[in-house]
């Protein structure tokens, strides 16, 4: 039998395209598994994936893939396992404590605090002999329920009218009386505009440590006094600092992978003391109301974005205001003169990273796919059950997306009626 390698150019072409149906069936065929980061070239040659989850960038940071293809793979790679199949952990008698101090948008994990855990994780966890145990504090009423999946050992609920909106002191008091109840070896903050960057520095000042701000990643070090050193963002972030690990640490996102083959405790806990009450200075009147026509799309949470399947756009606009939605477009509706060019979402256009978008009517060309490919989550209305846009989506409405936007305008205000109702006969 001969020893040449047989190659066959469109399994390659297929591999290199990263839209085609079969390109995770093709990277699971060439390269093992189907999250796939190598495949022999052409000439023999090993060719690297340089947009798989993991790969080490040019710039040393690691690849995490927020655009729903990562996702895909997984979800392929383990059809045939559940979420009971996880490795379950329970650490029972931790030798330290590492806290997270997520920000719980919306009352739920975001990608960044999935983040932040697992750098908890890769400190906690890396000396076997003695593990340590990842606590996560939570202020307020939480809607989150897979804290074990996103490996949290223990859960410290803080909940009081002392935590409701902008209430740093009241907050930092409040680590205060973990610190001293505790003492976590480390403190893990997002450091994020949702107020976890603010947060952690003043947590540091309280503490008197000299916490390490825009952090990416962090490596052991026997050299170091902590056994751990961390390379933070400066000068603007032109130049990376490489320093020793502080005790307080304030992380950039995608500075860790997330857990996902172990499922922890989250066992709930109380403090042994009770938390001190803080006349605060600074009182909350409540958030001020915004239009959100007026949002620019590169900062808006909740998008509903019209394409060329939007015919009646009399019943798009009002949608929008119902909802509460900043108005996105495709390329293909603003150059037919239905939305105005700053409305245009894509490479081409602006590149959002709302919590929510709604994609109505958009079949999903690369320009628009990668210009959303931030986004937490995206909702996909669309008549074609095999677009672009549908495979991105986490969640996909099949059906013609005029009635379906009525629809959802008439149960939201339908909601909001009966909400009126038990509100004036209480």
């Amino acid at each position: 039998m001969s020893e040449l390698v047989r190659r066959d150019p469109r399994k390659e072409w297929i591999a290199r395209n990263r839209l085609h149906p079969q390109h995770l069936e093709i990277l699971a065929e060439i390269g093992g598994n189907a999250v796939s980061t190598e495949w022999m070239g052409p000439n023999g040659l090993m060719r690297r994936n340089l947009h798989a989850v993991g790969f080490m960038g040019p710039n040393g940071i690691r690849r995490i893939d927020r655009s729903g293809a990562s996702h895909a793979a997984h979800t392929n790679a383990r059809s045939s396992q559940s979420q009971d199949a996880r490795r379950s952990v329970s650490i029972s008698d931790p030798a330290f404590m590492i806290a997270v101090v997520p920000d719980m948008a919306g009352g739920r994990l975001s990608p960044h605090d999935r983040d932040l855990l697992g750098m908890a994780r890769q400190l906690a966890d890396a000396n076997p002999d003695q593990p340590g145990a990842v606590l996560a504090i939570v202020f307020g009423e939480h809607k989150e329920s897979a804290f074990d999946e996103a490996g949290v050992d223990r859960l410290l609920s803080l909940e009081g009218e002392q935590f409701d909106g902008y209430t740093p002191e009241n907050r930092i008091a409040a680590l205060q009386g973990v610190d001293r109840d505790v003492s976590p070896r480390h403190w893990l903050l997002p450091d994020s505009n949702q107020g976890g960057g603010e947060l952690g520095r003043r947590l540091s000042v309280r503490l008197g440590e000299r916490a390490a701000t825009q952090v990416w990643q962090v490596e052991a070090d026997s050299d170091s006094a902590t056994g751990w050193r961390c390379t933070t963002r400066g000068a603007a972030g032109s130049t990376d600092v490489v320093r020793a690990l502080p005790r307080v640490v304030i992380a950039l996102a995608e500075c860790a992978d997330p857990v996902s083959e172990t499922r922890h405790a989250a066992e709930i806990i109380e403090l042994s003391q009770e938390l001190p009450n803080v006349l605060g200075r600074i009182e909350d009147i409540g958030e001020v109301a915004v239009d959100p026509a007026s949002v620019s799309l590169a900062e808006a949470e909740f998008i509903l974005s019209a394409g060329n399947g939007v015919k009646d756009w009399d019943n798009y606009h009002h949608a929008a205001e119902v909802l509460g939605a900043t108005k996105g477009a495709s390329r293909v509706a603003v150059d037919d003169g239905h939305m105005p060019r700053d409305r245009q979402v894509g490479a081409t256009g602006t590149w959002v990273s709302a919590r929510v978008y709604v994609a109505v009517g958009i079949s999903g060309a690369i320009q628009h796919l990668q210009g959303i490919q931030t986004c937490e989550k995206v909702v996909a209305i669309n008549l074609d059950e095999g677009c672009d846009m549908v495979k991105r989506a986490d969640l996909a409405v099949i059906g013609d997306a005029n009635a379906i936007l009525a629809a959802l305008v008439k149960r939201v205000e339908q909601y909001r009626a009966e909400q009126e109702e038990n509100r004036d006969a209480a």
